[in-house]
């Protein structure tokens, strides 16, 4: 296809106004006009057809990245042509999971001088997990004189799946955690802090001083401290709330694709350190349940069940969710609540589903820092819409400060952090409850 560059068009526009000028000066001259404009026609239909022609096409893409990571998308042209041109422009259309947009603009640069060959990349960042397909690849570059686009296109057949983001489980720090950690995969035990008393052995500097056994060390006229088996096999459970209220970006990213990353981050600590661990996701109605797995080699297991948990714009039944969740769990277990707090009779129903979970099982919280409610009302106020923006969001906020102290009055931990902080803040409380045997 070819059609006329803005050059194009200015000579054109400027060529108008001139001929007329003369056509009225000297009549005789009305013709010079429409030989101006045939002449650009012509010149632009020349410089289109000796244009270099587009030979080959070939798009570069990775089958699977990770929701809000850099995504690149490469792109390599040859071309056939004496003159070949200065820079090709590339115009990718993608779904709005890859680029909310819709589509993506990048340029094609000359890889070597005086060769046909073109390459380009462009750097997306996808929003939302799912199967991102790519669509039409456009390319256009323009004629030597510049009075003309050359443009063409391809098809792609091509998806990108979009899987939940685990770079912190590649951390240092992780790995670093994880090869220092006293619990392992191999079938052996491991004396210290436990739930089942293994033996006495004489208290040394560094021991928890409530292990002194103090009948027992007045017997031997020494301190003497239990020690017990490390706990293993227990039953953990990431419960996900995937309804309208986690659906809500946070620092452009909704609210459940920052829960997962948190709960795959803690689900990979919880299979290194032999416990069974499970996915459940739930909005208006329970969605995904897996089973329990156990060992890091069902970690991409995991991963992948957690890319199929959707996006649900609907209000979570939190009395259906977990009285199917209590009834699906047959031993106590740890269950990690994943949600968020909006409307206050939810919250209501929320809290007597919870309260009926925590006489079998250990049940612990985990809500996100709403950031923009508080940049709301930590801003200067400058109109009657801002300030009654920043009540707005006090209120919502003390509203969700009511939640969480009725949730603790009962027993149930809560954690409540900016989600940069989640991830460490849910391993260190699984930690600390490990460490006392409480599941």
């Amino acid at each position: 296809m070819i059609y006329p560059t803005a050059r194009a068009v200015m000579f054109i526009v400027i060529g108008a106004p001139v001929s007329t000028l003369l056509a009225a000066v000297i009549p005789g001259l009305w013709a010079v006009g429409i030989a101006w404009a045939a002449v650009l026609v012509l010149l632009l239909f020349i410089d289109g057809m000796i244009a270099a022609k587009m030979s080959d096409v070939q798009f570069t893409a990775p089958r699977t990245t990770e929701i809000g990571a850099p995504l690149e998308l490469g792109v390599k042209a040859e071309f056939a042509g004496l003159i070949m041109p200065r820079q090709v422009s590339a115009n990718l259309g993608v779904d709005d999971r890859l680029s909310q947009s819709g589509r993506i603009e990048f340029t094609l640069h000359q890889i070597a001088p005086q060769t046909p060959a073109f390459s380009g990349a462009a750097t997306t960042i996808p929003a939302r997990r799912g199967t991102g397909a790519i669509g039409k690849l456009w390319l256009r570059w323009k004629g030597p004189l510049g009075l003309a686009w050359r443009q063409s296109s391809r098809t792609n057949d091509q998806s990108i799946a979009v899987v939940p983001n685990i770079s912190a489980v590649r951390s240092p720090a992780v790995q670093m955690f994880l090869r220092d950690s006293v619990f392992g995969l191999l079938s052996r035990q491991f004396r210290g802090e436990g739930n089942e008393f293994e033996a006495l052995s004489e208290y040394q500097p560094g021991m928890d001083r409530r292990s002194v056994d103090w009948k027992v060390s007045a017997r031997h006229s020494k301190l003497m401290a239990k020690e017990y088996d490390t706990d293993r096999n227990n039953q953990i459970v990431f419960a996900l709330d995937c309804g309208t209220a986690m659906c809500e970006p946070v620092d452009g990213l909704p609210r459940i694709d920052r829960a997962v990353s948190a709960a795959l981050l803690t689900a990979y600590i919880t299979l290194k350190s032999g416990d069974k661990t499970s996915l459940f996701s739930f909005a208006a109605k329970p969605e995904i349940s897996t089973p329990f797995l156990s060992g890091s080699r069902n970690f991409y297991r995991l991963q992948q069940d957690a890319a199929k948990i959707d996006y649900r714009h609907q209000e979570s039944n939190y009395t259906l969710a977990l009285s199917a969740l209590s009834a699906r769990l047959q031993r106590r277990s740890l269950i990690i609540i994943f949600t968020d707090f909006t409307d206050p009779t939810s919250a209501d129903l929320m809290l007597e589903a919870a309260g009926r979970l925590i006489d079998r099982h250990l049940v612990l919280f985990v809500v996100l820092e709403d950031e923009e409610l508080a940049r709301f009302i930590r801003k200067e106020p400058e109109s009657a819409q801002d300030v009654t923006r920043s009540v707005m969001a006090q209120s919502l906020l003390d509203q969700k400060k009511l939640v969480v102290s009725r949730l603790r009055h009962m027993g149930i931990d809560v954690i409540e952090g900016p989600h940069q902080n989640i991830g460490t803040q849910l391993i260190n409380s699984y930690l600390k409850i490990k460490r006392r045997g409480a599941i």
